[in-house]
């Protein structure tokens, strides 16, 4: 039995550290190709119509705010179609339509279409928009984005080249600076954006579509079969549709578009929780046909580190429920030499998070001090997490079809703005005791390290205890 113990943790211990050793390959990948910008075939001599799609769902505090930053793109007006595609039930639909008339009267091309059966949620919408657009070109928004006025022309060029299907901007992050948790949440978005993104896009790999902030060809929208809502992450599944029927992807850094990211706890579990079952959704969809496929292995392999991803979660949790167990087994058994696996496993895991985010923030920021203060937070956040993202993957792999559960946006920015009293809340979720009991157990474990002398172990029990006790702590208190 305590053989088979400690052979699960090392076998944990070792699907995470390869998960470590992919994203160590990332950064290779991002550092060898990192100077290699993407630059356009050529310019349009005559720019095309692109239309750009702004989906929503209940956006209240937001919609006017997107409505008038997309009003102020430079490109000529009668060659920008604004398109609203709205599924609101409540206030946001009064707001949107007069809106949309004022841009009108202001002589825009705006158009306000309102669906009432939201069939299909985000993707149904896109879907319908997609059908009466005048562009052959197009832009999609969500509701929390304030685009900057150069963004279309920094992407649309790359469209010359025809095989081109979508060509994706860099989030930026509106209330970055709101709190501990918007700073921590936009760090982890920028490690996605900078390293990711460029060393997939930029070794010849697929990458995905982020759902806003990109423009399609809608050509190769309709070659790969449409917007489907199969899965809760219909970005990343068209993305891999398109790219399979041999559409050229494009990622363009220096192309902004600052967005909000939620400044609830509840809401950021609620949008991890969708990405995670969605790109479970679409791993179980289209990972047997990415393996069947006839594409370089380079390319196989990276899409099977991409679509399973979240499944590290899984593991992470099993890890968590074994530190107890296998530290008081090892004592049992007095097998020190057993540290001579765990130090460089968790070497590779951890030491990997630590350079993959390291390199993102100089690369943006320049101030490396400000990211190690950070990353103890942000690891203990990714771990806090892993009841949360591990229990939607299972969803996405076993369970149903489930509803696109939107998160929401408060349009707050500044640290003196509240979001307490907003319409929008995430819903509450008796999940939170059960993340809070393992930051518990987590205290537990770390008092019996002290107890036996397992010094080495308490800096990465204290990640796991501060993780949970945060996200479920900051969780029940914020549902209050």
């Amino acid at each position: 039995m305590e053989i088979a113990v400690i052979a699960l943790y090392m076998l944990v211990l070792g699907v995470l550290a390869v998960y470590g050793f992919h994203r160590g390959q990332l950064l290779f990948l991002y550092w060898k190709h990192r100077h290699q910008a993407p630059r356009p075939a050529s310019k349009f001599k005559d720019l095309p119509v692109v239309t750009v799609q702004l989906p929503m769902f209940n956006e209240m505090y937001v919609a006017e705010r997107l409505l008038e930053s997309v009003a102020g793109i430079d490109y000529p007006k009668d060659k920008l179609e604004i398109q609203v595609l709205d599924d609101s039930t409540d206030e946001t639909r009064q707001i949107a339509k007069a809106k949309v008339e004022e841009l009108v009267e202001r002589g825009f091309d705006a158009v306000y279409l309102h669906r009432t059966d939201r069939s299909g949620y985000k993707a149904g919408a896109l879907e319908a928009g997609v059908k009466v657009a005048k562009g052959d070109y197009l832009l999609v928004f969500d509701a929390d984005f304030v685009p900057t006025t150069s963004i279309v022309m920094d992407l649309i060029h790359h469209f010359s080249d025809p095989t081109v299907g979508m060509v994706q901007a860099r989030w930026g992050h509106l209330n970055r600076d709101y709190s501990m948790l918007t700073r921590v949440q936009s760090m982890m978005l920028d490690g996605h954006f900078v390293v990711e993104h460029i060393a997939r896009n930029r070794s010849g790999r697929f990458f995905n579509f982020n759902g806003t902030a990109g423009i399609w060809r809608k050509a190769a929208i309709v070659d790969a079969g449409g917007w489907q809502h199969d899965t809760l992450t219909e970005d990343m599944d068209l993305s891999f549709r398109a790219q399979m029927r041999g559409w050229r992807f494009v990622y363009v850094p220096d192309a902004l578009a600052p967005a909000e990211v939620p400044c609830e706890m509840n809401s950021f579990k609620s949008q991890q929780f969708r990405w995670a079952k969605g790109s479970a959704q679409t791993a179980k969809k289209l990972l047997p046909v990415v393996l069947r496929a006839k594409l370089p292995w380079k390319i196989k392999l990276e899409c099977v580190f991409h679509l399973t991803n979240n499944f590290a979660y899984l593991f992470l949790v099993i890890l968590a429920m074994l530190q107890l167990p296998n530290m008081i087994l090892r004592q049992q058994i007095a097998r020190p030499e057993l540290l001579l696996l765990d130090v460089p496993l968790f070497a590779l895991t951890s030491g990997s998070i630590v350079l993959f985010y390291l390199t993102t923030h100089r690369a943006l920021y320049g101030n490396l001090w400000e990211a190690v203060r950070r990353l103890p937070l942000m690891m203990a956040l990714g771990i806090g997490l892993s009841l949360n993202n591990a229990r939607a993957v299972v969803e996405g792999l076993f369970g149903g079809e489930s509803e696109f559960v939107r998160t929401p946006k408060h349009g707050v920015v500044k640290k003196t703005e509240s979001w307490t009293k907003a319409k929008y809340r995430a819903g509450k979720n008796l999940f939170s005791w059960l993340e809070f009991g393992f930051g518990l157990y987590f205290v537990a474990t770390i008092a019996l390290g002290v107890v036996i002398g397992a010094w080495a172990s308490i800096p990465f029990l204290v990640l796991f205890m501060v993780g949970f006790l945060y996200v479920g702590g900051l969780s029940l208190y914020q549902a209050r």
